[in-house]
């Protein structure tokens, strides 16, 4: 009995003893304890992230140490914890080599530039364009290859840029003033034409023709007009009603025929414009619209809005020879009714005043008007913004106000309860970072209608701007 157990003994040992020599379960070579993935063969010992687990067994992998698992992380190379990304395109800040002109508002600036919900896709400096100074600005659209092109007035002409890519925008040239410069430019499209009128001396009507922008082979180029129409000098402004193909000039001499009132020209040919009348009540702006709001006893009938120094005037200019003034309408403390547009359904009228927020010392004020009877308009309510910044050109699409604030840069303002005399800015691009005082510097202009949802900036001091709602 003592022979057998001393036997079994001796198979115990050797077989324990066989069992501490293998001691590599994953048969890779490398020992179990210092085998940093010892169930799965890993004979090269792969640790991306340092962490002490195997490549091959580690359910999280994180190469740069900063917390972001590599399958997750936008710069998996290099530790960037708060992931950061400004032109979101997906690779993070500190390893994105590709230079982009778009800069994300993040914490209410894009860059240098207050901003609440819209990022900064392009900016042109003043500088590109060799001028001094800019004032209004519109776009185009060319419906044989949805290319978006911004337009830009400028002190000593107009500037047309391609900015369908704004990561690669085309700056193809510029259109000079007719005569000499001035601080005053407008700028409006029908067509394909751009219709260019300006304060400066005898300037007249530049006709354009934009499909010339399809086929530059050397930018930028001097550009010159198709024609100029000169039956009138200077004007502060143009109009144009796409629907019936006429412009309307506003703020011609005080001394000519129509005492600064809008002239009436049939550019239904735009190469050969033809002045049909005029109406005599000096308007600094104006908006023409074929009427299909409310009031149907105007259905149809084209329709002036004229902002008039001190007042409104609603007059049909249906008959070019026979204009007919519906009614007129002002409101308390007037500085200076400057500019307005109808909302989507033509119920509302909304005007900017240029000159209270200075006279009166009021918060930027936008004074809102029910249309609903033409012949008898009626005070809606204020909206007042949160700055002190004057009020200059403002535009409607949808239930959204576009308003170029000055030195407050663009204002987005939810109009869809303003039945109920309530309006909400709902976001700002802010393209004068100096301050936002009651001053004319800053946004002149803006255009919302491009598809793109890319919005047109015109700003006196800084250029061209192109931004969109953050996504």
């Amino acid at each position: 009995m003592k022979k057998i157990a001393l036997f079994i003994l001796f198979l115990v040992i050797t077989s324990c003893s066989k069992e501490e020599v293998n001691n590599d379960i994953d048969n890779d070579g490398i020992e179990n304890n210092i085998d940093n993935c010892f169930q799965i063969a890993n004979p090269n010992q792969e640790d991306k992230d340092g962490d002490g687990i195997g490549d091959a067994c580690d359910d999280f992998n994180d190469s740069d140490n900063d917390g972001i698992a590599d399958e997750i992380d936008n710069c998996p190379q290099i530790a960037n914890p708060n992931q950061e990304d400004n032109d979101r395109d997906g690779f993070g800040d500190v390893c994105d080599t590709t230079p982009s002109n778009k800069v994300t508002c993040v914490n209410g600036f894009a860059g240098i530039y207050p901003c609440n919900d819209y990022d900064l896709l392009l900016h042109i400096p003043l500088s590109t364009f060799n001028a001094s100074s800019a004032n209004d600005s519109w776009g185009w659209t060319d419906t044989s290859t949805n290319h978006e092109y911004a337009i830009i007035g400028l002190d000593n002409g107009t500037a047309f840029v391609d900015v369908t890519d704004t990561e690669n925008p085309i700056y193809l040239g510029k259109l000079p003033t007719a005569t000499v410069n001035s601080d005053w430019r407008d700028v409006k499209v029908y067509n394909n034409y751009a219709f260019v009128v300006s304060e400066a001396a005898n300037h007249g009507m530049q006709v354009f023709d934009l499909t010339k922008l399809r086929s530059v082979t050397n930018p930028p180029q001097n550009f010159t007009a198709e024609t100029t129409f000169t039956d009138f000098g200077s004007a502060h402004n143009i109009v144009i009603n796409e629907s019936k193909g006429y412009a309307f000039p506003v703020g011609t001499s005080r001394s000519g025929m129509y005492a600064g009132g809008p002239l009436f020209i049939n550019i239904q040919n735009p190469l050969n414009p033809v002045s049909e009348g005029g109406f005599r009540n000096y308007s600094h702006d104006a908006q023409v619209v074929t009427y299909a709001g409310p009031d149907t006893e105007h259905t149809g009938k084209e329709i002036l809005i004229g902002s008039n120094e001190t007042e409104i005037v609603i007059v049909d200019i249906t008959n070019k020879a026979n204009p007919i003034k519906l009614s007129t309408i002002s409101y308390a403390n007037v500085g200076y009714a400057h500019q307005g547009w109808f909302t989507q359904d033509m119920r509302y009228f909304l005007l900017g005043d240029e000159l209270d927020e200075i006279r009166l010392g009021n918060k930027t004020r936008t004074v809102i008007f029910d249309f609903s009877d033409l012949d008898n308009p009626q005070l809606s309510f204020n909206y007042f913004g949160p700055t002190d910044a004057i009020d200059h050109n403002g535009y409607v699409k949808n239930n959204t106000f576009y308003l170029a604030n000055y030195t407050a840069g663009i204002r987005i303002i939810d109009i869809t309860n303003i039945a109920n005399k309530s309006m909400t800015e709902v976001g700002f691009f802010d393209t004068y970072p100096t301050n936002n005082i009651a001053g004319f510097n800053g946004a002149w202009s803006v255009y919302p209608y491009f598809e793109s949802g890319n919005i047109v900036i015109s700003d006196i001091d800084n250029g061209l701007f192109i931004v969109k709602k953050s996504q």
